[in-house]
């Protein structure tokens, strides 16, 4: 019986976080243009499928699944980065499915304006969470000793409303055990592609 028990445990574990699909999730939208709703505003990002295809067929897996909805930005730093996508308003572990290959080596740089996957210190272990530049940040290019972290779009309107969260007063979260999460919560309503 416990045998039973733990392989049904690992079963539905590995269904969880099962890899995303490979086949394109938008098959026919070439420049995919998304809009972010959050409770400040709206962002709107292009999507670089050129230069990230692995990337940006992940994030749109995600997007199609609707797992960005009534996220947390969850990370402030001004002048440096907001992060959103690992954790839903609810401070729950927001849904993944899987990693992506890091390509960072694809010639962006991590600019004001860029959206870009978040990882741990393993190259390869983007899942669902990203991240917008707030400055120029070029240590989170690749450089001959190190991996860095794929930029795969652009901000083409409402880097005013990333600017404002910016403004907003952070502190540790003993819940989500992390350092600059916003007081007042700053929620992702959603992610969706502008057809």
């Amino acid at each position: 019986m416990k045998l039973i028990l733990i392989l049904g445990l690992l079963a539905s574990s590995f269904v969880l976080k099962a890899a995303c699909p490979t086949e394109q999730a938008y098959p026919d939208i070439y420049f995919p243009e998304l809009t972010i709703e959050t409770t400040l505003g709206n962002v709107v990002v292009e999507l670089d499928p050129n230069r990230a295809p692995l990337t940006v067929n992940h994030f749109l897996h995600h997007v199609k699944r609707k797992a960005y909805d009534n996220n947390l930005v969850h990370r402030v730093v001004p002048g440096y980065v907001i992060q959103t996508g690992a954790f839903n308003a609810d401070l729950s572990e927001a849904y993944s499915c899987g990693t992506v290959f890091n390509e960072s080596g694809n010639g962006l740089s991590n600019q004001r304006g860029t959206i870009a996957m978040a990882r741990y210190d393993d190259p390869h272990s983007a899942g669902s969470s990203f991240y917008i530049n707030i400055g120029d940040n070029k240590n989170l290019d690749p450089n001959p000793k190190s991996w860095g972290y794929t930029v795969f779009g652009y901000v083409i309107s409402g880097m005013e409303v990333i600017d404002q969260m910016a403004e907003h007063k952070t502190a540790f979260n003993a819940e989500l055990d992390a350092q600059d999460v916003p007081v007042e919560p700053i929620i992702i309503k959603s992610v969706r592609l502008n057809q």
